[in-house]
């Protein structure tokens, strides 16, 4: 596969416009991309219209679309049609192997050998996304985090036979158009970020389930703690910084035994229907029945102004 420059691309393909591909294709236009949309579903055309109206606002206001058009978009039924004349391809289609393999044959037989297909998939492995392709070496997952308008960390993995050039194309790519890609080194299922929210969910509901806390003060656990230290830093370095003027090595030998003894007694919940329904009464009770889309509305602006706070911090910093 020849390497291709990343200042070439100019037209990506969207496949697949539910929440995920809908909020690539908001980001994609934002960065002035012209974006070729294509899902089966007859409402997609308007639900990916009505993603772009609401993401504007915020990514007008993140300084990501002040010179962009929310209209160089087209929307094709058939997915080979609308990858024709792409430089770049971002598939999301649902998360099953029966949908994405044959959709990723389909894109790879209709697209120049150079074309990287990025799939968004957040658990699956590319090595089985990609065995029946031609060319599977172009094949990547470039999994970004929800909302994807917003939030900056895209995934990057590679299958076995997935080749550098892919990889080193995607990794620059997306950084040059404001995202956080990581390169995660080995396939696993669920990549990094996913496991990381299983683990930490997975003791969240064994407490629910053991009575220990309501819903809505778990959730409060870490959404008034540890998760805004989580806003700047990783447990890693939260740790390194909890050691004091020792940094990891006074955490390693002061504070860390303690936490591993904790590991012995950590959950491993079985989700019954009745614990379903008390986790889904939990939440009912914690949101006072808000709608979903208020509150992703409320979501998404604090998630943009915490991003931009990063951000000016940072440049106070360096400044």
């Amino acid at each position: 596969m020849v390497e291709p420059n990343t200042t070439d691309i100019r037209r990506i393909g969207v496949i697949g416009a539910g929440t995920i591909g809908a909020g690539w294709v908001a980001y994609f236009l934002a960065k002035g991309f012209d974006v070729a949309v294509s899902d089966p579903a007859p409402e997609a055309p308007d639900h990916v219209r009505r993603v772009i109206e609401g993401a504007w606002p915020i990514l007008t206001r993140m300084g990501l679309a002040s010179d962009a058009s929310p209209t160089r978009w087209r929307f094709h039924a058939d997915p080979v049609v609308a990858v024709d004349g792409c430089d770049f391809v971002q598939e999301n289609a649902p998360e099953r192997y029966e949908i994405k393999v044959p959709l990723l044959l389909r894109l790879d037989s209709a697209l120049p050998r150079e074309v990287v297909i990025a799939s968004s998939s957040s658990g699956l492995l590319i090595s089985r996304l990609q065995e029946r392709c031609n060319f599977p070496e172009r094949c990547v997952i470039g999994h970004p985090f929800n909302p994807a308008h917003i939030v900056p960390l895209v995934e990057v993995v590679g299958g076995l036979k997935t080749g550098h050039a892919a990889i080193d194309t995607a990794m620059r790519f997306y950084k040059s158009i404001g995202k956080h890609p990581i390169l995660i080194r080995r396939e696993v299922p669920g990549h990094l970020a996913n496991r990381l929210q299983a683990a930490l969910w997975r003791e969240a509901v064994h407490l629910v389930a053991e009575g220990v806390a309501s819903v809505a003060d778990i959730d409060a656990a870490i959404s008034e703690g540890p998760g805004l230290r989580w806003a700047l830093m990783g447990p890693h370095l939260t740790f390194a910084l909890a050691g004091g003027t020792g940094g990891m090595a006074h955490y390693m030998n002061h504070l860390a035994p303690a936490m591993v003894s904790w590991w012995q007694s950590l959950g491993n919940p079985t989700l019954t229907p009745e614990l379903q329904q008390k986790l889904v009464d939990g939440v009912a009770a914690e949101t006072g029945g808000r709608p979903i889309a208020e509150l992703e509305r409320e979501r998404d602006a604090m998630l943009a102004r915490i991003i931009e706070l990063r951000r000016d911090g940072a440049n106070t910093i360096e400044g």
